[in-house]
């Protein structure tokens, strides 16, 4: 079991290089009234390192999602076909709608040898807890963020069983469906499905706040397209991401901080643990 070590971290740069040296990640989100949750996520993307984001929303969203994120590459759901892209966000303001259902089942079983990893989360997981089978099914490594509500809905449990057995249940997720699951909460639990399990030990009751869990996927899903396999992907996540809360947390304090406080801070993060 990992704990208390980090033994990770990003490929330094070299000096010449361009932005495809560092990879490109596709965030799946946004929808009427949750379009912050998509640009959480593609921001949090960009701030950890990646070299291309695109964003792919609703159409009728696409001009204004592109004026609060001008670094973004912003595409529609019809264009996801066409966009040649490392590793996939799937599901943060998704909505679960027969639309995004079926969206997400394409998704997952369309085979794309660019792909070599899916983010699953948020509506994401909603969508796929009447479709479980479709985490074997996927034709990419396929890491999982559920809070423990979320994980308690795939695993038909109460909250209370998933919070009082979290490294059991993530362990016991992760070898019987063939996928990472990032469980959080206080010491999120990140569990791989040969056995392997990392608890994690930076973030504060700061990031109890809306957005945050965003704010994570887009980090986790930029750190895969960089390169790093998906276990140590999403441990580089939870772990700069509650550092970052810290750091924010230093400067704000717990109660005023938000997830945008949160993104401002992954630089500085990284820096730390590069």
């Amino acid at each position: 079991m990992w704990k208390n070590k980090l033994p990770i971290a990003l490929p330094k740069r070299l000096p010449e290089s361009h932005k495809g040296d560092y990879g490109r990640v596709l965030i799946i989100a946004g929808s009427s009234g949750m379009t912050g949750a998509a640009i959480l996520a593609g921001r949090a993307a960009l701030r950890s390192g990646a070299g291309l984001t695109y964003l792919a929303v609703p159409k009728k969203l696409i001009d204004l999602v592109d004026l609060a994120t001008p670094e973004i590459i912003t595409r529609s759901f019809d264009d996801i076909s066409a966009i040649k892209a490392n590793s996939w966000v799937i599901g943060p303001g998704l909505g679960v709608t027969s639309k995004t259902q079926a969206l997400i089942t394409k998704l997952l079983t369309a085979q794309n040898p660019l792909v070599s990893t899916i983010l699953i989360d948020a509506d994401g997981l909603n969508i796929i807890v009447k479709k479980i089978s479709l985490l074997k099914q996927a034709k990419a490594k396929v890491i999982i963020t559920p809070h423990p509500g979320e994980l308690a809905r795939l695993i038909n449990k109460s909250v209370s069983y998933v919070q009082s057995n979290r490294r059991k249940v993530a362990k016991e997720f992760a070898h019987d469906h063939k996928c990472i699951v990032v469980l959080k909460g206080t010491g999120t639990i990140v569990a791989d499905p040969c056995g392997e399990v990392y608890i994690n030990q930076t973030g504060n009751p700061g990031l109890a706040t809306a957005g945050t869990g965003d704010v994570l996927s887009g980090m986790i899903g930029a750190f895969c397209a960089q390169g790093l396999v998906p276990f140590e992907a999403a441990i580089l996540g939870v772990y700069s991401h509650g550092l970052a809360g810290d750091l924010a947390a230093r400067e704000k304090g717990e109660i005023g901080l938000i997830a945008s406080d949160v993104v401002e801070k992954i630089p500085y993060a990284l820096r730390k643990v590069s």
